[in-house]
C-alpha cells in the first residue's frame, strides 16, 4: 500500500471517527431532551459538544427567555460585548452566514453566525470562532447547526409548554375568583310594596372589579352600597370578597355612616397598605321617615330623581383605602318624597364610547333618568340596556359596568 493510499485510508478512517462522534453526540443531547433535563443542563451539553469534541474556541449562544428577552445562555471564552448590541447585529441574519469585515466590529471575533427560526421569527443564534481553519469545515458547520436547531427548538418548546402550563394555572384562578365574584354579587334583590331595587352588571373581563349589594336590618330601614375596586382580575375579586365580609361584620356594628365608613376604611387599609383603593358609595334608608342618609367615599356621584328634580349624591370623603384614617367624612341626609328613584353606578358607564367616541356623558344619564323615572326598578334598567346597546353599537365595554337602581313608593 502506497503512501497515497495511506492517505485516503487515514482520512477515512477520521470521517468516520468524526461521524461515529456525531451520532453518539446526536443521540446522547436527544436523550438528554427526552428525559426533560432542565434548560441549564442543556447549554451545558451544548457549550462541551463544541468544546470538545468539535474543538469551537470561541463561541455564545443566545436565546429569548421567559419574557422574550435575549439572554447569552451558553459560551466558550466569549469576550463579554453588550448583549443588546450584539443582538441587533445577528437580527439582520436569516440564515447560515460567514462573517465579513462590514458585519461590524462586535462580530469580527467570530466567524460563523447560525441563527434558528421559528414560524418567521428568530428563537436563538449561535455565534462560532476558531473554526476556519479546522479540518473537514464544511461537515462540522453542518453538524453545528443541526445540534444548535435542536437544542433550539427544544428550549422554544419548553417555553411554550411551561407558558401553556402558566396559562392553565391562571385559567383555574381566573374560573375561581369568577366563582367567587358570583357569589358575592346578589343575584336577586328585594320587590316590596313601599320599595324596589334592580342591578345590572356586565364585567369588561372574566372578572371584573366592581360590587354592589343590599343589606336590610328590618322591614322599614334597609341600606344598599356599590364600590369599584381599582384594578381587575383575581386581585380585584380577592380584595372585593374580603370587603363584602368587612362590610356584612362593621354595618351593624355601628348606628351611623360615618363612624361605620371611618373602620371600613381602617379595614380596608391594615389589608392593602393603600396598594389599592375602592371608590364607595352607602345609602341608608328609613321608610318610616322618608329619609335617606348617604356617605359618597369618592364614588361616581348617584342621582336622586324626584319629581323633575335631579340630585347628585356627592357629600362624603375621599376613596376608601388610600390613607390610614380618613381626613374628613360628611353625613348627608335627604327628605325623600314618594317615587323617588336613585341611580348609583360605577364610572364604567361614563366612560362607556360609541363609535365616534362620543362618551355617555352625565348629562345623557340624568336626562335618561328623569324620563324613565317613573318606571319600576325592572323596566327602567331594561330601558337603560336597551340605551347602553344602541349607543354603543358594535364597540366594546372599555370597563365594568355595575348598576344599582332604587325606587322609592
Amino acid at each position: 500500500m502506497n503512501s497515497r493510499d495511506l492517505a485516503i485510508l487515514e482520512k477515512l478512517e477520521k470521517e468516520l471517527s468524526l461521524k461515529e462522534l456525531q451520532i453518539k453526540s446526536l443521540l446522547t443531547i436527544t436523550q438528554a431532551i427526552n428525559d426533560n433535563i432542565p434548560a441549564p443542563g442543556l447549554y451545558s451539553m451544548y457549550q462541551n459538544f463544541l468544546s470538545w469534541d468539535m474543538g469551537i474556541d470561541t463561541m455564545a449562544l443566545f436565546i429569548k427567555d421567559a419574557n422574550l428577552k435575549w439572554e447569552c445562555v451558553s459560551q466558550i471564552d466569549y469576550k463579554r460585548t453588550s448583549y443588546k448590541k450584539i443582538v441587533d447585529q445577528l437580527l439582520k441574519f436569516d440564515r447560515l452566514h460567514t462573517v465579513k469585515e462590514e458585519d461590524g466590529e462586535v462580530l469580527q471575533d467570530f466567524d460563523i453566525i447560525i441563527p434558528v427560526y421559528h414560524k418567521k421569527e428568530p428563537i436563538a443564534y449561535s455565534i462560532i470562532g476558531g473554526i476556519k481553519t479546522r479540518e473537514d469545515l464544511y461537515n462540522k458547520i453542518q453538524f453545528i447547526t443541526t445540534i444548535t436547531n435542536i437544542i433550539a427548538v427544544a428550549i422554544e418548546n419548553k417555553r411554550l409548554f411551561n407558558r401553556k402550563l402558566e396559562q392553565e394555572r391562571l385559567n383555574k384562578e381566573i374560573e375561581l375568583a369568577r366563582d367567587v365574584q358570583k357569589m358575592l354579587i346578589p343575584e336577586s334583590l328585594p320587590k316590596y310594596e313601599h320599595y324596589q331595587l334592580s342591578s345590572i352588571y356586565k364585567p369588561h373581563s372574566n372578572i371584573g372589579g366592581d360590587y354592589l349589594d343590599y343589606i336590610e336590618f328590618n322591614k322599614n330601614k334597609f341600606a344598599f352600597c356599590i364600590a369599584d375596586i381599582s384594578g381587575k382580575g383575581v386581585p380585584a375579586a380577592l380584595l372585593m370578597a374580603n370587603f363584602q365580609a368587612m362590610i356584612q361584620s362593621l354595618i351593624y356594628q355601628y348606628r351611623d355612616l360615618e363612624t361605620f365608613v371611618f373602620a371600613l376604611n381602617q379595614a380596608v387599609y391594615r389589608i392593602t397598605k393603600s396598594d389599592k383603593f375602592i371608590t364607595f358609595f352607602i345609602a341608608q334608608v328609613d321608610m318610616k321617615k322618608k329619609t335617606l342618609t348617604y356617605v359618597n367615599a369618592g364614588h361616581y356621584p348617584p342621582l336622586l330623581v324626584s319629581g323633575k328634580n335631579v340630585r347628585k349624591l356627592d357629600s362624603g370623603c375621599t376613596v376608601i383605602g388610600a390613607f390610614e384614617k380618613l381626613p374628613e367624612i360628611k353625613e348627608e341626609t335627604i327628605s325623600l318624597e314618594a317615587d323617588s328613584l336613585i341611580l348609583s353606578f360605577t364610572d364604567g358607564l361614563a366612560d362607556l364610547r360609541n363609535q365616534d367616541g362620543e362618551f355617555f356623558e352625565d348629562e345623557k344619564i340624568e336626562s335618561f333618568a328623569l324620563e324613565h323615572a317613573s318606571k319600576d326598578v325592572e323596566s327602567f334598567n331594561e330601558e337603560l340596556l336597551k340605551e347602553i346597546d344602541g349607543f354603543k353599537g358594535n364597540t366594546m365595554y372599555v370597563d365594568d359596568i355595575a348598576i344599582l337602581t332604587c325606587k322609592i313608593k
